[in-house]
């Protein structure tokens, strides 16, 4: 009966180290996801000012959480997606 006790406590402790791993990979996954966001963003802002300048309103892109959700996924080919969205539906 103490082996059973000692199994379990040994499988507790093995799902927690693989836990505290998994929670530092995720940590790393927000964090270049919210800064992937965050520069595709931007991108966007200064993207839609050289539209603006050059008179290609029709192709600017709104600044929104879609928007951000997909830079943040795709990164920088998330906004050069975004705007040929943007290029097709001018077409």
């Amino acid at each position: 009966m103490d082996d059973m006790y000692a199994v379990g406590i040994l499988i507790i402790v093995c799902m927690l180290v693989i836990f505290i791993g998994r929670m530092k990979k995720f940590g790393d996954f927000v964090v270049s996801f919210l800064i992937r966001a965050a520069l595709g963003l931007i991108s966007i802002y200064f993207c839609n000012e050289a539209c603006a300048y050059f008179h290609m309103e029709r192709i600017m892109v709104g600044i929104n959480f879609l928007s951000g959700l997909t830079c943040g996924i795709l990164g920088f080919p998330g906004v050069a997606l975004l705007y040929g969205i943007m290029a097709l539906k001018f077409l």
